[in-house]
C-alpha cells in the first residue's frame, strides 16, 4: 500500500479527537483486520470506515496491508508513541507541583 506517513503531532490528535477513529483504533490495536470486520464491529458502513482509516493512516496512527483483495489494517505504534511523548511531557512539572503541594502540607503539619 506504498510508504507510510512520518507520524504528524497534529495530524495525529485531530484523527483521535473523532470517536469512530479511537473506535476503530481499539478494533485494530491487537491484530490485523479486513475494513469489513472493523466496520461491522464498530457500527459503521464500510465506506465510512475506509474514510477513517485512511484518515488514521495519514496520521500516521494505522498501517494496512494487502492480501488478495482484502485491505488489512492494524494500529500503527510509531504514530501513538509521537502522541504518547507529547503528553508524557506534561507530567513531571504536575508530578513536581503535587510534591511540593505535599511537603509544603507536611511542613504545616509538623509546625
Amino acid at each position: 500500500m506504498g510508504a507510510e506517513p512520518v507520524p504528524d503531532l497534529d495530524l495525529a490528535l485531530r484523527a483521535l479527537a473523532d470517536a469512530s477513529r479511537r473506535s476503530i483504533l481499539t478494533a485494530i490495536r491487537t491484530a490485523q483486520r479486513s475494513v469489513g470486520s472493523i466496520a461491522e464491529e464498530v457500527g459503521l458502513s464500510q465506506q465510512a470506515t475506509s474514510h477513517h482509516l485512511r484518515v488514521l493512516r495519514d496520521a500516521g496512527l494505522a498501517t494496512g496491508t494487502r492480501e488478495g483483495t482484502r485491505h488489512l489494517f492494524v494500529v500503527r505504534t510509531d504514530g501513538l508513541a509521537a502522541v504518547r511523548s507529547y503528553l508524557d511531557g506534561f507530567w513531571p512539572s504536575k508530578l513536581a507541583a503535587l510534591k511540593a503541594a505535599v511537603e509544603a502540607g507536611a511542613e504545616r503539619d509538623r509546625g
